[in-house]
């Protein structure tokens, strides 16, 4: 139960960050929109509410239902990633079209697109542990995250596409991927990053601002020098909850994309290296899952997740210290979102429901109780039984006997590799003659008169009681 603890008390310190946040860099932009300034951070704690419930869900969800309903949640998502390119039906907001409007909110399908495919390959790669090798390994894995890649490109969500290449990794590593193959793949990232540079002129913007921040500070690197004067401006101790002043529309979505620099300012140094720690105890707690899981889909599903939840937010982070270049990626479980947030949270519930499939915490629950408390907030350890699969080739099947008639029969392709269908007669030596010792002679037995009496016997010469006569004399006289 460890690693379930650890996973959850880190996103729930993680949560509540991000709602304090929230609600401190939006105020402000609220209020100067005629709103009411608490709007935001009350619609944020909804959102954070939902997601509550979709962690509960996805605590007490089976292991094998993640698997069975993969592959049909990959077909699902790839068929929304292609609706929302459909103009009237996707929405458009700055310049891509990656929304569906429900109304209430817009829900973006390359989220849930990055949750579906770590859990899809998981389960391919766990079907192939058998006989995998290098090729089983990236068909049809590299395909499918092409297609999908495409897709994203298409919207344009460079971010998305970034993220979606974590999961790819992690699921590579997971699996064993030699590391010589990891170079191809970066220099082939390398390639695919050039190309969509050049065409589109907000991403040469974007690597031109993070070469140089300051060669255009009015336009290109502005976010980018807000967000460091956020960070100095704070200091070690920061300049209190509330106080910042890069909120007050100096930066650019202080909310979302840049509320590190908000945290950095507010709460200073020390509060960053406590968002860093937290996040550092969550990839602990993902590989502990992986370590400790006895199911190969877990180890591969949780080392995949992890690697995307920490990568995205050592993105984020990276980007507001000016690291790496913006990519428009989010802070998990911090950054203002709905669905987003929801999202976030289940894939937390579904990384603890893979620690409860522990084969430690199996064992402790056979011997400790539980109270009801306990039990109505977290469900009952449970081991982690693969009801899937993998599909065997004829010549792997065992052959079966067909009832009644005596005979057994045995599949074509593997008529060469098995043992003959009908076993042959065994033929039993026949049994070696005996024979016999020859009897020995027995020795001579002493006269009559010379043996030696037994007890209870007459000697010789005595007369027996009853006998009714003398002894007998040599010619049968008396």
């Amino acid at each position: 139960m460890t690693s379930c603890h650890l996973v959850l008390g880190a996103a729930g310190l993680l949560l509540v960050i991000g709602l304090v946040m929230v609600f401190s860099a939006s105020s402000i932009e609220a209020a100067l929109a005629d709103e009411p300034a608490w709007a935001p951070g009350v619609q944020q704690l909804i959102w954070a509410f939902l997601g509550l419930i979709a962690m509960g869900v996805a605590l007490r969800l089976p292991v094998g239902f993640l698997r069975r309903w993969s592959p049909i949640a990959l077909v699902g998502v790839a068929f929304l990633l292609l609706l929302v390119l459909v103009p009237g039906i996707g929405v458009k907001l700055n310049g891509a079209r990656q929304w569906f409007d429900l109304g209430f909110a817009h829900l973006q399908p390359s989220e849930v697109a990055k949750l579906v495919f770590a859990l899809w390959g998981a389960h391919v790669l766990a079907l192939r542990e058998r006989y995998l090798t290098t090729k089983s390994l990236l068909v049809p894995v590299l395909p499918v995250f092409g297609v999908l890649m495409l897709l994203l490109i298409a919207e344009p969500d460079f971010g998305a596409v970034v993220t979606l290449g974590l999961v790819l990794v992690g699921l590579l590593w997971a699996g064993g991927m030699p590391l010589k193959w990891f170079g191809g793949f970066a220099a082939g990232a390398v390639v695919l990053i050039v190309v969509l540079v050049q065409a589109a002129p907000y991403r040469m913007a974007r690597i031109t601002a993070f070469l140089d921040p300051f060669a255009d500070p009015t336009d290109g690197g502005f976010q980018a020098i807000r967000g460091m004067y956020a960070l100095a401006t704070g200091g070690l101790w920061g300049v209190g909850l509330g106080n910042s002043a890069m909120k007050w529309n100096l930066l650019p979505h202080a909310e979302s994309d840049y509320i590190f620099a908000i945290i950095g300012e507010e709460m200073g140094f020390l509060g960053c290296l406590v968002v860093v720690t937290l996040y550092g105890v969550l990839a602990f707690a993902g590989f502990r899952i992986a370590r400790r899981a006895a199911d190969r889909f877990v180890q591969l599903a949780s080392i995949a997740i992890t690697v995307w939840l920490v990568g995205q937010a050592t993105m984020n982070m990276g980007y507001v210290v000016g690291l790496l270049p913006v990519t428009g990626v989010t802070l998990p479980l911090i950054s203002a979102g709905g669905t987003s947030l929801v999202l976030t949270l289940f894939i937390v519930g579904i990384l603890a429901r893979f620690a409860l499939s522990e084969p430690a915490a199996v064992e402790a629950q056979q011997h400790r109780t539980r109270g009801r408390l306990s039990r109505w907030l977290l469900p009952a350890p449970g081991s982690a039984v693969d009801p899937v699969r993998p599909r065997r080739r004829p010549e792997d099947r065992p052959p079966r006997s067909v009832r009644g008639t005596g005979r057994t029969v045995v599949h074509a392709g593997s008529a060469l590799r098995r043992a003959p269908a009908e076993p042959l007669p065994s033929v039993r030596p026949a049994p070696a003659e005996r024979t016999r010792a020859p009897e020995l002679p027995r020795p001579a037995e002493p006269p009559r008169a010379e043996r030696p009496a037994r007890a209870g016997q007459p000697r010789p010469g005595r007369r027996q009681p009853g006998s009714g006569g003398g002894p007998r004399r040599p010619g049968g006289a008396r």
